[in-house]
């Protein structure tokens, strides 16, 4: 059935000739609801593209009606800038107006989408704002640190009690499946090159340095990382969309001394814990493929481990342990507290905490390598 006013274009030949072009005057309703279905649309955009090069004059004056579809589809088929001569209804102007508008507000945000220089000194911007609320968190930390130590009586015990618990205790399964394995691996490798050239017996040697300094605290840190560092931003992000962080600053509770602090502690007094645990099992799980692999006794093993590696890579192994745990702690509470009140946010954050926190350890690791690159051998 037809609709009564549909929309219409119509060319008259202007007075000064055919050099000078056509005038296009539109008609009818220019409404969605008399556009009709997508294939009418389509039909009317291309009629619209066909008369564009030869129409010098727009007259939409007699069009009964027109919303933001129908005006659409002339700033489309206009090249989305207004023509030379076009003449509008007063009712008219306000709505390609707004149109007008919008698309230049688009064109600089498609610019900037496409500019690599904007993009890669945005990225510069928003790394040294993270710096700047990183540096901002390592103080509050201290100060917070410089209260407990002033009135550890009324500290957050429980705080800190729960946070060993929970990042360090309940880790213990999955760092001594991991370091069994790792050991395994590594001494079964390890003792295939070894034996090619006779060097049976420092298989200790070079399982016992590389797990105990260099390995032990990394494969702590990591799991640790993504365990217990992934849990502490969701825990401060939940709090975030939950407004329960706002209630405690109403109550006057604050946020570093009873949810920063105890964390940044617990992790520092759990991951050289951790780091020891991880050792052990790494070193069980070499023994146990060393004496398959090689035929080296457990005895001889533990008897020659003493010697083969010093006690300052032990104490460097727990060194790493406590700086990385703390690193973990700030990072992953640096990306919890920046969390936006949104589901989307929550999840965004903990994935690049997870992220940066590893990529911080394994940089804090190659440091403490340049650094005690002559101690312990």
């Amino acid at each position: 059935m037809p609709i009564e006013n549909a929309p219409s274009l119509n060319t008259q030949s202007s007075d000064a000739g055919a050099a000078a072009g056509d005038a296009v005057v539109a008609s009818g309703i220019w409404q969605v609801h008399a556009l009709g279905e997508r294939r009418a649309i389509k039909a009317l955009s291309a009629q619209l593209a066909s008369l564009k090069d030869s129409a010098r004059t727009w007259d939409l004056s007699q069009v009964t009606s027109i919303d933001h579809i129908g005006a659409q589809l002339f700033w489309n088929a206009w090249g989305k800038k207004r023509p030379a001569d076009l003449i509008l209804a007063p009712r008219q102007e306000e709505l390609f107006k707004r149109i007008e508008e919008s698309s230049k507000a688009a064109a600089p945000s498609q610019a900037k989408r496409n500019n690599f220089v904007i993009k890669l000194g945005l990225m510069i911007l928003s790394f040294f704002e993270h710096m700047k609320g990183f540096i901002k968190l390592i103080g509050q930390v201290v100060q917070d640190l410089g209260r407990f130590l002033r009135h550890p009586i009324s500290g957050p015990w429980r705080e800190i009690s729960a946070n060993i618990y929970h990042a360090g205790f309940q880790a213990l399964g999955i760092t001594a499946l991991v370091g069994f394995l790792i050991g395994i691996v590594l001494s079964y490798l390890s003792a295939q090159q070894l034996r090619a050239y006779g060097g049976d017996t420092f298989l200790v040697n070079l399982l016992g340095m590389s797990v105990i300094r260099e390995l032990g605290p990394l494969l702590a840190a990591i799991l640790v990382a993504g365990r217990s560092g992934s849990s502490i931003t969701a825990q401060l992000g939940v709090m975030r969309v939950t407004e329960e962080l706002d209630a405690m600053l109403v109550m006057g509770i604050s946020h570093g001394y009873r949810l920063i602090m105890p964390k940044v502690l617990a992790l520092a007094i759990s991951m050289p814990l951790l780091v020891v645990w991880t050792d052990s099992m790494a070193l069980i799980g070499g023994m146990i493929a060393a004496k398959i692999e090689l035929g080296l006794s457990v005895r001889y093993f533990i008897q020659k481990l003493p010697d083969a590696v010093p006690l300052a890579n032990y104490y460097i192994g727990l060194l790493k342990g406590c700086a990385f745990g703390m690193l973990i702690a700030l990072v992953s509470c640096h990306f919890g507290l920046r969390i936006k009140p949104n589901t989307e946010s929550l999840g965004i954050g903990t994935t690049t905490s997870v992220v940066t926190a590893i990529t911080v350890v394994i940089l804090a690791d190659a440091v403490f390598a340049i650094i005690f690159s002559g101690v312990g051998f």
